[in-house]
């Protein structure tokens, strides 16, 4: 820790930390760049037996850039303790990885699909297992990993613990905790979903202007490094051509149609910064830890809410600053306002011209009595009105009497 410079904790590794020596279940949830892999990594290496050549720890991440980035983030505290780590994950030969196996790591980081598909080889032993960590679990359930995440926890013993981390919290990964965890202590340290270093902007435009606008925003930010999402990776691929005919930047792009290599030769060049823009389909949303994004941009609006957490979430992170900008078409309006439903915020709106839009409140409307609705009593009708004058009918009864 010294070596690479951190002195101070963040609020989830003080809140995890401590529960994770003692051998708790632990639910962690708290914003993107927050800390939240070393909230686990620490406590669990340190309590590993190095003298012992089984595997005693498993990690399961959604993607295999996460994956890998765990273990890159792993490796140098792995070291220092003696600890023996491997990354098993898709899109790398069977063969390198079955010879990693065979030396029994103490810890294991993957990705459900391969990692089951060793299971079922009968190449990778977890009956020795004493911590299961599950990193960004909602979009393993979302993935449709269930099933396999299910499998490989029912592999290990029942006396394990179980920690489950994620900047959001859905009932899936709930249900999935109620079966497998016991008395979990739940950190919940996300004041709100997105994080408060990050500005956010939603511009208004139509679809044939949209990359007009993205074009002059590039051109006059002129980001230092910047993501541009997509909602497909055909868009992501039709996208980076078209910026790189009409801009000066350095593009690249990242999606599901590139091979494991492809993706990570990408992912090393934008690390070095020898990419200045790069456009990406959602399977970069999570475990693109990368310094230096200053401008995050959602070329349009993903269709699963979550997504949006965590791609504004590759900005703004470690307490930096950074700004997330959304393009809005007219046939957006329903989906922006369950996205600020859903996290809980009002994004500030422009104009293609970069005026913000104050949107006026509507004139309250004149309640209507229709017949069988409830209609208050004259005394209470009054009162309703304010009328102060006084109720002639009471009067005329006094003046008969």
């Amino acid at each position: 820790l010294k070596t690479q410079g951190i002195k101070t904790p963040t609020p989830i590794q003080m809140s995890a930390i401590p529960n994770a020596f003692k051998g708790r279940d632990l639910i962690g949830r708290s914003q993107t760049g927050t800390g939240k892999t070393l909230a686990y990594l620490l406590p669990v290496i340190q309590r590993v037996e190095t003298d012992k050549a089984m595997t005693q720890v498993l990690i399961m991440t959604p993607t295999r850039e996460l994956a890998k980035q765990v273990f890159d983030v792993m490796r140098p505290f792995a070291i220092e303790c003696g600890v023996d780590g491997a990354d098993i994950i898709g899109g790398r030969t069977i063969e390198n990885q079955l010879q990693k196996l065979k030396r029994d790591p103490h810890v294991i980081i993957g990705t459900p699909g391969r990692l089951l598909d060793h299971i079922r080889r009968k190449s990778l032993d977890l009956s020795n297992v004493k911590t299961v960590i599950l990193d960004e679990a909602d979009q393993m359930l979302a993935n449709g990993f269930r099933e396999d995440i299910e499998a490989l926890i029912d592999e290990t013993p029942k006396k394990r613990q179980l920690l489950l981390f994620s900047a959001t919290m859905p009932d899936d990964a709930k249900r999935l905790a109620r079966k497998y965890m016991h008395h979990p202590a739940f950190l919940d340290v996300a004041e709100k979903a997105t994080a408060s270093t990050v500005e956010q902007r939603i511009y208004e435009t139509t679809l044939p202007r949209k990359f007009k606008l993205l074009v002059r925003h590039l051109t006059e930010m002129n980001p230092y490094m910047a993501v541009v999402f997509t909602n497909t990776r055909e868009e992501a691929h039709e996208l980076a051509g078209k910026l790189q005919e009409e801009t000066d930047f350095i593009v690249d792009e990242i999606h599901g149609d590139m091979s494991q290599s492809q993706r990570n030769q990408v992912i090393r060049e934008f690390e070095k910064a020898r990419i200045q823009v790069l456009v990406a389909s959602d399977i970069a949303a999570r475990g693109l830890d990368v310094e230096g994004i200053t401008h995050v941009f959602n070329y349009g609006i993903p269709r699963n809410l979550e997504y949006y957490i965590h791609r504004i979430g590759r900005t703004g992170r470690a307490g930096t600053k950074g700004i997330a900008i959304t393009y809005a078409t007219p046939e957006d309006g329903f989906l922006l306002r369950k996205l600020e439903k859903s996290i809980e915020e009002t994004i500030t709106r422009y104009d293609e011209k970069g005026n913000v839009r104050r949107v006026k409140a509507g004139k309250p409307k004149k309640k209507v009595v229709t017949p069988g609705m409830y209609k208050p009593t004259k005394k209470k009708e009054h009162k309703a009105l304010g009328h102060k004058g006084r109720n002639m009918r009471q009067k005329r009864k006094k003046e008969k009497k």
